[in-house]
């Protein structure tokens, strides 16, 4: 991913996450507990000179107080430099493991997780898999900050040898929103 792309991310982190620990929060998803996030952001494809931004719906249901099973959502507008601009769209089942316990309050949670879905547009649909990174951060009991990295490898079928072959050619994702917990 482009430098200056990580510089800027590590930068609008760093002050979510210090914004989010400013004041002081009772939070933590529970078993059975459901939420909503919120999201936009943006992602390079490498090697080419198109970005896209996009906006971001999900909904999780928390099967443990650690794990969280839900659907993602996304649109996105793509700018490519000397072609036609094109929408695109995902819809994208995941589970995260959140880390809870590094701070008071669990306020502030890493996650990893894993998504498998499918991205289309206009002219094709394809499968999309991948890991993602994050955390997220209360702002209240339950409000959160999100921040989240995925890497999107694109498939037409789902054998390993085709997810191998086409490893380098996938998206960095990157995602800044807001989450309620109910």
């Amino acid at each position: 991913m482009n430098k200056k792309y990580c510089v800027a991310v590590a930068v609008i982190g760093f002050s979510m996450l210090v914004a989010g620990s400013a004041g002081t929060a009772y939070a933590a998803q529970n078993k059975g507990d459901s939420d909503i996030q919120l999201g936009g952001g943006f992602f390079h494809a490498q090697g080419a000179d198109t970005g896209t931004l996009n906006l971001d719906i999900g909904y999780g249901y928390y099967a443990t107080d650690n794990w969280e099973f839900g659907i993602l959502q996304t649109v996105g507008y793509s700018f490519i430099d000397n072609a036609d601009n094109q929408w695109t769209a995902s819809t994208i089942p995941f589970v995260n493991y959140y880390i809870r316990g590094l701070s008071m309050n669990d306020t502030f949670q890493p996650f990893i997780g894993a998504f498998i879905g499918a991205s289309y547009n206009e002219n094709d649909t394809t499968g999309t898999l991948g890991p993602q990174v994050g955390f997220k951060s209360y702002v209240s009991d339950k409000t959160y900050i999100l921040v989240k990295y995925r890497y999107e490898w694109f498939f037409d079928e789902l054998s390993i040898n085709e997810v191998e072959d086409t490893s380098s050619d996938g998206n960095h994702v990157v995602t800044l929103g807001v989450g309620f917990v109910f």
